[in-house]
């Protein structure tokens, strides 16, 4: 596939910045300052844009971020495999062909469907039992910025992926556990070709270069990324993948790959507290699929907390639907109306409000009124919406459904990051909404060859700073996000499967990377293809936009000067940002399936 030239686009307006964040943006940066001022960080840069034409399919399809990893995932659905067998082949060829963003030392959320019922397994990584709720703060008692956190073993916390992957293959899989490892040991035996989006990737980075198994990876004698169309073969993942193959979860969580990792963290020059132990304690979890009627048709199940993703996802839909007053004309020359726009965004504060104050590990902070569904409640939604007047109220406060007690501070506004979505449907109808991580681009730039003494290895991820990074708020009262020995972060990956409650029939499967904007991501594109009646493509592929309860953010070049304009004079702080989207999404249709890929990635769809 033939990548678009690199288009690099700069910020056309500073935005007004938050004195709360102001420590944290002088050591980002400026274009870090752009982000935290929005409440958003963008996982991976911009790399151009390549029109996708969406893809029809009869029986299956594949969505995904690589075309290799496509690839793999659709040579097990033609050896027969169903739906989770192709998104663990897809999974395994994404740790080595985009390894910005997920693999094997991160976590995951699965949402599957087998036909039957819907299943939520949680492999979200979990913080090291000799974690404590001040790790990341300074020697002054202030906490760290994002920038100093990330890089080093404390920002690493125990990877789930793969444990998750192989406890839900253990109860759903069909083909045999090594058979779907296969094409990725031998894309990193063999080698494969470096896309022009992971060499642009690499060459803005700076504190991979710096180690020891990652930096002669993907880096020339001289520091150079490897060029575009470089064969890169990775011996040291191939071997870890064979011990995987061979041994299930435990040639990743016990041996001389766990043995690895660990004194890879604690061995940094700013160690963690990871151990071995840790590792062989881990366990997936499988939850309680948190699903809501939307539109009267439909039935869309998400993935519950520690995920935010599909309660301020419904919040936001089910809000404007409490509204009951959507512009006449949401659309203006296809993209969204100022009016509605204006709605959308308020109806964003309120939620990401609830968002900061409630949402966490459910086994450490106990959900509001007893109940996570108690912030979908429609009377409470239908009060929250009341709210929302003709100007922007700029920044909400939380509500309190079914009169909670507050006990916990609202967690102050921080930068996530990163993920890759896989989105699969089989011939037999079953379906995965899979997004993947390791938090922020390359992780926490460490990596681990996993005892083999080989090249290459595997990145570990920084989803330590998915925590709030301060463990109270200036009331004294602990942030329900903070770190704890155990805990499992607060996440915003948004695995989505959409059902027609017609006639039961699973209608769509959707998800995207990128931090708390995936569940904009989201909401657009089920908006644009299930409301607005766009085919799958053509809502994907519309301008994104959203806010984080602080400005309306603004896709850069994706709505013109009137648009801009117009909600300024509604009160809305407008700032224009590269929302580098990442979506992948199947629809069914009456001949069969439809597919969509994210134009501002290397993603495609592919199925018979």
């Amino acid at each position: 596939m033939t990548a678009a030239p690199v288009r690099l686009v700069r910020l056309v307006r500073p935005a007004v910045l938050a004195a709360a964040l102001a420590q944290l943006l002088i050591a980002a940066g400026p274009a870090r300052a752009q982000e935290a001022a929005a409440g958003i960080a963008m996982p991976e840069a911009a790399t151009g844009q390549q029109a996708k034409p969406g893809w029809a399919t009869r029986h299956f399809a594949v969505a995904a971020a690589n075309p290799l990893a496509v690839e793999a995932g659709y040579r097990i659905l033609k050896a027969g495999g169903n739906a989770l067998d192709a998104a663990i082949a897809v999974q395994m060829v994404l740790a080595l062909v985009e390894p910005q963003s997920s693999g094997l030392g991160g976590g995951a959320f699965l949402m599957l469907w087998d036909g039957k019922a819907v299943q939520a397994w949680d492999g979200r990584e979990t913080a090291p039992m000799a974690a404590t709720p001040q790790l990341f703060l300074r020697p002054d008692g202030k906490p760290m910025t994002v920038g100093q956190a990330v890089v080093g073993g404390l920002s690493v916390a125990t990877p789930g992926l793969v444990a998750m992957l192989a406890a839900a293959h253990r109860e759903q899989g069909k083909l045999p556990w090594p058979r779907l490892l296969e094409p990725a040991i031998e894309l990193a035996e063999q080698g494969f070709r470096i896309s022009p989006r992971l060499h642009q990737l690499l060459s803005g980075e700076e504190a991979l270069k710096r180690d020891p198994q990652a930096g002669p990876l993907y880096y020339d004698e001289q520091g150079r990324p490897r060029p575009v169309g470089h064969l890169l073969k990775n011996p040291a993942l191939a071997a870890v993948l064979r011990a995987i193959a061979e041994r299930g979860a435990d040639g990743f969580y016990a041996g001389p790959v766990a043995a690895d990792i660990a004194r890879r963290v604690r061995g940094h020059a700013r160690p963690g507290p990871l151990t071995e132990a840790d590792l062989a304690a881990y366990r997936p979890r499988r939850r309680e699929p948190l699903c809501a009627d939307w539109l009267e048709r439909w039935r869309v199940c998400g993935f519950p907390p520690p995920s935010s993703g599909q309660l301020t996802l419904m919040q936001i839909l089910k809000t404007l639907e409490a509204r009951g007053q959507a512009p006449a004309a949401p659309l203006v020359e296809g993209k969204p109306s100022i009016a509605w726009l204006h709605l959308y965004t308020e109806a964003s504060r309120l939620a990401f409000a609830d968002r900061a104050q409630y949402v966490a590990d459910p086994d450490f902070v106990a959900a509001p009124a007893g109940d996570w569904k108690s912030l979908l409640d429609a009377a409470y939604l239908k009060q929250r919406a009341a709210l929302i007047g003709a100007q922007s109220m700029k920044a909400a406060s939380a509500g309190q459904p079914a009169k909670a007690l507050i006990s916990h501070a609202p967690q102050a506004a921080q930068p996530e990051y990163g993920t890759s979505h896989i989105s699969i449907v089989d011939a037999e109808g079953r379906a995965v909404a899979m997004t993947s991580s390791i938090e922020a681009g390359f992780g926490s730039r460490i990596m681990s060859d996993g005892g083999t003494g080989l090249a290459g290895g595997f990145l570990l991820n920084n989803e330590m700073t998915d925590f709030s990074l301060a463990p109270s708020g200036a009331d004294g009262k602990p942030v329900a996000n903070r770190v704890e020995p155990g805990k499992r972060p607060r996440s915003s990956m948004s695995p989505t499967l959409v059902f027609d409650r017609r006639d039961g029939r699973l209608a769509m499967s959707v998800g995207a990377p990128g931090g708390p904007a995936i569940i904009h991501y989201v909401a657009k594109t089920l908006i644009g293809s299930l409301a607005w009646g766009m085919n799958l493509q053509q809502a994907v592929d519309l301008p994104n936009f959203g806010s984080f309860n602080g400005p309306t953010v603004l896709e850069q070049g994706g709505f013109g000067p009137a648009t801009i304009a117009g909600l300024r004079a509604l009160g809305h702080e407008v700032l224009e940002y590269e929302l580098v989207s990442g979506l992948h999404a199947i629809q069914r249709t009456p001949g069969g399936w439809f597919g969509a890929a994210d134009p501002r990635r290397e993603g495609i769809v592919k199925g018979d």
